[in-house]
């Protein structure tokens, strides 16, 4: 039987009463299917469902074969190991124990065929540039890219019939990406994959779109969904045209109707009162005309509230995508003014790094993933402690983290910020999460049930209300979780800060948007580098 995912009348709603799909019914099949909607939109929801993570409110999902799924939320999970991710720590302690002649029946079981589970598991490793990683380190110590290859070497190593992938090139550089993006073109079973990667959407045989808590199948990559969607929004915009238009000409006509109505009236109480013909016949006209004018006061009345809907339908048909609105603190920082000095600093992972920052410098820091970007970044705001040389920042600095884990799962976005900004009121708090599309009950879940997109908004609105407000933004990965219109948004806004900013990102024509002035690259050292 043909491996594929079914989802028959599928509904989905939080506790709060947020519904995410209502009977939804449809079929992922052999193939690559790009899994793209909004952020918040619940593509991540629906992976969850599938997975059986999630309960369904109604009806059911059927999968044929077996599941793999690579979560967001995998870098989060910082306490596992190398081999707890990759799904073999349990074969490999049976494979020593009865290499030390041990005869269990239950650890003959449990390798089954997969004695060659260790050499396979170096040759994944390898593939994907991680043949440096011991099986037993933690997720802690990885970078978020090299976590993600991890998580992408586990599928690779154990190869489920149906592979369901949540931004799988997050946080990854070029080379890795095209490794991802090369194994999604080759792999036979049935994939679907949620991303914001035109790269990788590119190679995909089909989009489907979640949206409006419905599902619809695109045939083609994202180039092809993209220029079907822009033909249907010139159409559905001349649609809402012709539906103003009409509704406007029902709204004249009625006035017509009822001031010819009027004049009737008046003309019928003329005649009684100068009683120019018998009374009988004169309340009989009366009566047929108010009779007439009625029928066409009603009917015109219906045709109104007809285009009425129709312009609602026309106007429903028409996207309103909404994006974040980042209001970045105007924290202006004069162009001599010393902001960051790194006094030859040997950083946790390694590497020994000098830099001097002045004024409302914006540096784009590059290199490839585990080089020790992130570890920069921690140390500089005091998160890490280096083993030797010296920090200082003699302004308010900030840092967005890449992992998102600085915030409490626990609590909801408004108590998060509330934690970080005490001098704001909640009710200014609400307001200002409104502006990153955190609005009434989603502002109040704990942070550890939003979805990725989510919870980079609440971080990063965390970190610019955060009392004082900084002068040095340290930004780890900026665009990873957000959708086109949120990143063009945050660009915009970047791109105008008059602070210093260090920013690293895989995304180079992000970095060159944003006006980066220095270039930086991380590989053994800290070096100068000409744009990308």
């Amino acid at each position: 039987m043909s491996t594929s995912v079914i989802c028959t009348d599928l509904s989905f709603a939080w506790p709060d009463g947020d519904v995410v799909v209502d009977r939804l019914t449809a079929v992922f099949g052999p193939g690559r299917t790009g899994l793209v909607g909004r952020n918040g939109s619940g593509k991540s929801t629906l992976l969850r469902l599938i997975t059986g993570e999630l309960t369904p409110t109604a009806g059911s999902i059927t999968v044929t074969g077996r599941l793999g799924h690579l979560p967001q939320n995998l870098t989060l999970d910082t306490d596992s190991t190398v081999a707890e991710v990759l799904g073999t720590a349990e074969i490999t302690a049976a494979i020593a124990a009865i290499e030390r002649g041990a005869a269990d029946e239950h650890h003959f079981a449990v390798v089954g065929d997969r004695w060659d589970i260790v050499e396979r598991t170096r040759a994944t490793l390898d593939r994907l540039g991680l043949a440096h990683l011991d099986t037993d380190r933690h997720l802690g110590d990885l970078s978020a890219g090299e976590t993600v290859l991890l998580g992408l070497s586990a599928q690779f190593l154990h190869q489920p019939d149906v592979l369901l992938l949540d931004e799988p090139t997050n946080n990854l550089d070029e080379r890795a990406r095209a490794v991802v993006t090369e194994f999604l073109r080759s792999w036979k079973g049935a994939v679907v994959v949620v991303s914001h990667d035109r790269e990788v959407l590119g190679g995909v045989d089909r989009i489907a779109e979640l949206r409006d808590r419905s599902l619809t199948f695109y045939g083609g990559d994202v180039s092809h969904h993209e220029a079907v969607v822009a033909a249907q929004q010139r159409a559905a915009a001349r649609t809402v045209r012709a539906a103003e238009s009409d509704v406007e000409r029902q709204q004249r006509e009625l006035v017509a109707a009822r001031a010819t109505l009027a004049r009737r009236v008046r003309y019928g109480r003329k005649q009684w009162d100068t009683k120019r013909e018998p009374k009988v016949r004169m309340r009989k006209r009366q009566e047929d005309a108010e009779i007439a004018a009625g029928k066409h006061r009603v009917m015109r009345s219906e045709k109104l509230a007809q285009a009425r809907q129709r312009l609602e339908r026309a106007e429903h048909a028409v996207r309103s995508d909404r994006e974040i609105r980042v209001d970045l603190p105007a924290t202006a920082v004069p162009a001599g003014r010393h902001v960051l000095q790194l006094s030859d600093v040997e950083l946790r992972n390694g590497p020994t790094v000098s830099l001097n920052v002045h004024g409302p410098e914006r540096i784009a820091l590059v290199g490839p993933n585990g080089a020790g970007k992130s570890t920069l970044l921690h140390t500089v705001v005091g998160d890490l402690t280096p083993r030797s040389g010296t920090v200082t920042t003699p302004v308010p600095a900030r840092l967005l983290p890449q992992r998102l884990d600085t915030l409490d799962d626990t609590a909801s976005a408004v108590q998060n910020v509330a934690a970080a900004a005490p001098g704001l009121t909640a009710n200014a708090i609400r307001a200002r999460l409104a502006r990153f599309l955190l609005r009434g009950d989603l502002a109040d879940l704990p942070v550890g049930e939003l979805s990725g997109g989510e919870r980079f908004r609440a971080s990063l609105a965390r970190l610019l209300l955060a009392e004082p407000e900084p002068q040095l933004l340290l930004l780890d990965e900026p665009t990873t979780d957000l959708d086109a219109s949120s990143v063009r948004h945050l660009t915009r806004e970047l791109a105008s800060y008059p602070g210093a900013l260090i920013v690293t990102s895989h995304d180079t024509a992000f970095l060159r948007t944003i006006g980066a002035t220095r270039w930086l690259r991380l590989e053994g050292t800290l070096e100068h580098t000409e744009p990308v």
